[in-house]
């Protein structure tokens, strides 16, 4: 299949392929289908759910609760961990 491309689409395959977390243009594409294919399996209680974290990750920001990325890996990754650990 060809596929005729807009310059504003080839722009944002660029810009995406230059972050170095893709191979190749066929790679980004592939994982945003991917990932709105994973979206439509949302249910409606799912999307609100994310929308609230969304919603309360903003309300942090403006009260200048934030952490910096260090610590922020370092949660992340205690998360993992739980729940790798909770997966034996």
């Amino acid at each position: 299949m060809q596929l005729n491309v807009p310059p504003d689409l080839e722009t944002l395959i660029n810009k995406r392929l230059s972050t170095g977390s893709y191979t190749n243009a066929e790679d980004v594409l592939r994982r945003a289908l991917e990932a709105q294919d994973a979206e439509e399996t949302w249910t409606d209680e799912e999307r609100r759910a994310v929308s609230a974290h969304i919603e309360e990750g903003y309300l942090q920001a403006e009260r200048g609760e934030l952490i910096d990325g260090a610590q922020a890996r370092q949660e992340i990754q205690a998360m993992k961990d739980d729940w790798r650990q909770s997966r034996q």
